[in-house]
């Protein structure tokens, strides 16, 4: 299934509803519901006004009409069976996308190796009876048989079956690319792969395993909620249990009026404990997760979710992330005494056979800027000299010339060694460069320094705005980068980010954390290989590339099907969102008691306090209607906010002050103004059809 499609399923798709449906039914079982003590309360309820119409049936001395007994009876379990299709609505999407997960494993026949060389002897077996550590040759047109690392080789692998994106990608040994998941198809050429999981413990059976809301573990502020609503619910059921006794003295004491009956005080209990939260708490975190695996990231714990909203720190990485990570040339800078077209035809020449991003930009700009040409390397008989950690240089050897281009100092030894000198010039112009952020290439043909190159990795369009709505909501932002202080100073300015970490390394960015951390802040940041793999352990929230190394994964709680590291600003706007979500309906189910009281408390109690009927505000017809009215509206408040719990409130970046006060205004104030409007419609629609 692809990322688009997941995206745009439908909210209420029938497949999902009709297996919600019998869910709903499934989960009457007592031993399901007494895990939500809300629920189980009401189901109590049910099932004890159902027997209270039973005997008005039977003795026919039933302690109410049995038609409004049955009604009663007949809402309350709608109601559960409302919660109970919320919660398995929510189930159900995060079951559809595992059932689509689960089409795309199979068993393959893998060609196991006796030793880690490719050439070794080769065994054919099933993908079930590999085991961890085994080593396996896949070439191209085979299935990955399991999640495994490359430690030998390079290949283009299809990805579509986990990522839903069709373009293929790099896999190779010894990097930060090297881990590759099970399923997954080679397309070109070959590697050797170390097995690192055990059949059942790929990344694929983890995946299907989070997606399945049924296995989701309740997370700590959703257990705290839990506790609250429990302790509600209790206080207001010995408030409850107190009421029948206290009517009957009342009835003996004034000497007029019927003591409250059974069923009253069931459906007074049902509107007064938070049912509506009640109901639509396990589908909100449910839904959570739902929404990350819709932004194609696997959460390996609800908890991370939840972190995730409650971040205000986010350490990004510089290249690929704040940057677009490829170095563009944007200037050539001539040495004194330097045509401006000879060093961009110098440069152009070295970088003819430079398939890199750096060198096709040399290429490109010099083309522009001097309408140079490129020429057919083969036609020059050019000897081009590559790239190398050690020269750090690259160049080409053409008609007795030698042109060569990279690092200052490298360039500075090489034309030192051919006898030249390195004009202080150019010296000056490499450290201007390096203080405004870009990377400088030095240009020198034999033992002449012709100019330099500005090389600038671009700051990727609309990110600045993008801080600026972390920096509103109250989140720091922090840039982590090799690069020295003054380029590092340069790109943060540029960027928009509160801070930096320059020349960090894997030390420094766990000092980093564990500062903030003490500090009393959740932190959340990105990593890909190995050297990551400490701080994403002790970061609150961290998403791993499933690109990156194995080591990088198993210490995220997240891990990025997309391997894209702005990914974390939107992890985080899905975390606060459901935080929002929870926060929101639990205002609106604790606000909309109120107009229940008004309904039900006067009706309860009218016969025995006459006085009671100024109360009444709602002008409800007869207080049997009144009751049954709070009941039903107590029901179908549930499934009218079941969209609102799958969708989550819409996430805007504000502060915290601006959303609690949203918040009261609108959830807080439309909980106690909805219910009396719905309250009184529905005991028109009753008095109008004579149910009562």
């Amino acid at each position: 299934m692809s990322k688009k499609d997941k995206t745009k399923r439908s909210l209420f798709e029938p497949k999902i509803v009709r297996r919600a449906i019998w869910d709903s039914i499934r989960k009457l079982n007592p031993v399901y519901q007494i895990k939500n003590p809300v629920m189980f309360v009401v189901e109590v309820g049910s099932v004890l006004t159902t027997l209270l119409y039973f005997h008005a049936i039977i003795t026919g001395n039933g302690e109410a009409a049995p038609g409004f007994i049955l009604q009663i009876a007949i809402w309350l379990w709608v109601t559960v069976l409302f919660a109970n299709f919320a919660e398995s609505m929510a189930e159900g999407r995060g079951k559809a996308q595992a059932d689509a997960l689960r089409k795309t494993r199979q068993d393959v026949m893998a060609k196991r190796l006796a030793t880690t060389q490719r050439d070794s002897e080769v065994t054919k077996v099933t993908s079930c009876m590999l085991k961890k550590g085994d080593v396996v040759l896949v070439e191209a047109g085979d299935v990955i048989p399991m999640d495994g690392e490359a430690i030998e080789g390079v290949a283009s692998v299809n990805e579509s079956a986990i990522t839903g994106e069709s373009a293929p990608v790099i896999r190779e040994s010894g990097g930060d690319r090297s881990a590759v998941t099970g399923g997954t198809m080679v397309l070109s050429d070959w590697l050797v792969v170390r097995i690192t999981a055990n059949p059942g413990e790929t990344f694929l059976d983890r995946m299907i395993g989070m997606v399945e809301g049924a296995k989701r573990k309740k997370t700590p502020n959703e257990i705290a909620l839990d506790i609250l609503l429990a302790g509600l619910t209790i206080v207001f059921l010995l408030v409850t249990a107190t009421l029948l006794p206290f009517s009957i003295f009342s009835v003996h004491a004034a000497g007029h009026g019927s003591p409250v009956t059974i069923t009253v005080l069931v459906a007074l209990l049902v509107c007064l404990i938070p049912t509506t939260i009640g109901g639509l708490l396990s589908a909100i975190g449910i839904a959570g997760m739902d929404r990350m695996i819709q932004a194609n990231v696997i959460a390996m714990s609800g908890r991370a979710v939840e972190a995730a909203g409650d971040v205000d720190v986010l350490l990004l990485d510089k290249t690929g992330t704040i940057t677009l990570g490829d170095r563009q040339a944007t200037l050539f800078m001539p040495a004194p005494g330097v045509d401006g077209q000879a060093l961009a035809d110098a440069a152009q020449l070295s970088s003819l056979a430079d398939e890199t991003p750096e060198g096709r930009s040399i290429v490109v700009l010099a083309k522009e800027k001097y309408g140079l040409r490129e020429r057919d390397i083969h036609a020059l008989g050019a000897h081009f000299v590559p790239f190398s950690a050690q020269t750090r240089m690259s160049g080409v050897d053409l008609n007795g010339r030698e042109i060569r281009k990279g690092a200052a100092d490298a360039v500075e030894k090489y034309v030192i060694s051919k006898g030249g000198t390195f004009p202080s010039d150019v010296r000056t112009a490499v450290d201007d460069i390096a203080r405004l952020g870009a990377t400088p290439l030095v240009v020198a043909e034999d033992k002449r320094v012709l100019g330099v190159i500005r090389l600038n990795d671009i700051v990727k369009g609309g990110i600045k705005e993008r801080f600026a709505e972390m920096r509103q909501m109250g989140i720091k932002t922090i840039m982590i980068t090799g690069d020295n202080p003054l380029t590092a100073a340069a790109v943060a300015a540029e960027a928009g980010v509160d801070d930096f970490l320059a020349q960090a390394t894997p030390e420094t960015k766990l000092k980093l954390i564990r500062e903030h951390q003490a500090g009393g802040r959740l932190v959340a940041m990105t990593g890909d290989g190995t050297n990551d793999a400490p701080a994403l352990a002790q970061a609150d929230v961290a998403v791993a590339m499933n690109t990156g190394t194995q080591a990088a994964k198993e210490a995220g709680n997240l891990v990025d099907l997309d391997s894209n590291p702005t990914k974390l600003i939107e992890i985080v706007e899905i975390g606060k969102q459901l935080l929002m979500t929870r926060g929101t309906l639990t205002t609106f189910s604790i606000s909309n008691d109120v107009a229940k009281y008004f309904a039900i408390l006067p009706a309860a109690f009218i016969s025995i306090y006459p006085a009671l009927k100024i109360l009444n505000i709602m002008h409800l017809a007869t207080p049997q209607s009144a009751v049954l009215s709070a009941v039903i509206f107590n029901a179908l408040i549930i499934i009218f906010l079941i969209p609102l719990a799958l969708r989550g409130v819409k996430y805007k970046p504000l502060g915290a002050q601006i959303v609690l006060r949203n918040n009261a205004l609108i959830y807080g104030a439309g909980g106690l103004i909805v219910p009396f409007i719905g309250i009184k419609l529905i005991d028109m629609l009753i008095t109008a059809l004579h149910l009562v």
